[in-house]
């Protein structure tokens, strides 16, 4: 269940927003079944964007999962952000979510986003 969790947190954050350069994300997922919470990953996160739209950032995890205690792991995401038009933005990212602190494939949580941003 814990790895679903992941992955579904991973899935659910969205694009950075900040316009290249260095910067700091901190972000909170959490997953609630009506009205009962049952986990959140928060991710404190440094990053940096180049003038392409492709941007990498990763740093500390903390899991929560409801009934035990919390875990601390690593996380990381590379995406990239494109323009197609005036009021539309494509987008695109991998993220990864440790189990254990270990970074070995048969442990590493992954999950993919790919989408549209239109503006009006």
């Amino acid at each position: 269940m814990k790895t679903l969790l992941a992955a579904g947190a991973l899935l659910a954050v969205s694009a950075p927003a900040h316009a290249g350069g260095i910067y700091a994300n901190i972000e909170n997922n959490a997953a609630w079944e009506g009205s009962d919470y049952s986990a959140a990953v928060t991710e404190v996160h440094a990053g940096y964007e180049w003038d392409n739209g492709i941007y990498v950032q990763g740093g500390p995890a903390f899991v929560a999962i409801d009934g035990q205690e919390t875990k601390g792991e690593y996380s990381g995401k590379l995406g990239v952000v494109g323009e197609l038009s005036e009021q539309l933005d494509v987008y695109g990212e991998v993220g990864f979510l440790t189990e254990d602190k270990d970074f070995s494939f048969d442990g590493l949580n992954v999950a993919t986003k790919l989408g549209l941003t239109f503006r009006f």
